[in-house]
């Protein structure tokens, strides 16, 4: 997936805002909340993040609690700035996500030293790194250096097998067939199929692979085709056998992982928020088809925010 763009050149937001000098607690949450949308102090005048919906949304819902604590507070759209300027508050926000990571990378190192990192310690990590590229709006240079480093962290939590590698050449315009009622790792390992594998899968439902002996059958009961193997699930597995890397297909695949197993070995939540609303599809009649769609859907629109 294409890395997210920073803003362009243009407008900014600019919260304002007064607590009586009482509110001392008020004082402190409220610039906790701050600091948390990543937000740049302005000459101690109030504090600026770049004009886009998600930051609109962010200052909007602190505005509501800092009047709800009887504050007042003011959101402007500032169309230009001309001291600083775009370039000098675009590297000041960088260097603030630098120190965000900088003191990621040495929790890191200090994990990594201790030998074997538990899936809770490489879970909050994680979720660390998620929180801080989320706010890192002009793309710090430590960015991809913090991403490596916790990559080779989680390296050795991770079993390789001695499968052989697939093309996805071999693997055109085919039937693909699973079991009736798809879940998580089902829905995701079609979506992956479709998206990376074969464009024009068809695929279809039934208990047996020896009632469809041409298709191609994954997450079956019977082992055939492609299945769990060891610590990995249908979709990890797809990923391995055909050499799939992309960086937000693996991060989806954690999350298919953890909502699967239902273990929090990586810390990803995603999967088993979609795992729910399937089961609630399920519950509601809709078909094998129905449920295998809408749920490609929603790993599609995953894919695009991971």
């Amino acid at each position: 997936m294409a890395k997210k763009q920073p803003p362009k050149e243009g407008n900014w937001l600019l919260l304002i805002f007064f607590l009586p000098g009482k509110k001392a607690s008020e004082r402190v949450g409220v610039w906790r909340k701050l600091q948390a949308t990543g937000a740049l102090s302005l000459r101690n005048s109030g504090y600026l993040l770049p004009d886009t919906p998600a930051n609109q949304e962010r200052f909007a819902w602190l505005a509501t609690s800092i009047r709800a604590v009887g504050g007042e507070v003011s959101v402007l759209q500032v169309g230009a700035i001309d001291d600083p300027s775009w370039e000098e508050l675009m590297q000041s926000f960088r260097d603030e996500r630098k120190k965000d990571y900088e003191a990621l990378l040495g929790d890191i190192k200090e994990a990594g030293s201790k030998g074997q990192v538990s899936a809770a310690q490489l879970a909050r990590l994680k979720r660390r790194f998620e929180e801080i590229r989320e706010i890192d709006f002009f793309q710090s240079s430590l960015q991809g250096d913090t991403e490596k480093a916790i990559d080779l962290l989680e390296r050795p939590q991770t079993k390789h097998f001695s499968a052989g590698r697939l093309s996805a050449m071999d693997f055109q315009s085919k039937t693909w067939m699973t079991r009736p009622r798809p879940g998580i790792d089902r829905v995701s390992s079609a979506w992956l199929i479709k998206r990376f594998i074969d464009p024009k899968a068809r695929f279809i439902f039934g208990p047996d692979p020896a009632a469809h002996p041409k298709a191609i059958p994954f997450d079956m009961f019977q082992g055939h085709g492609f299945a769990h193997e060891g610590e990995l699930c249908t979709f990890e597995v797809l990923c391995m056998r055909f050499g799939i890397r992309d960086k937000a297909v693996l991060r989806i695949g954690q999350a298919i992982h953890d909502a699967d197993f239902e273990e929090p070995r990586f810390g990803r939540q995603e999967g088993i928020a979609i795992n729910q609303v399937l089961k609630g599809w399920a519950k509601q009649g809709l078909s094998d088809e129905e449920l295998l769609r809408r749920g490609a859907d929603l790993i599609e629109a995953m894919y695009h925010v991971t």
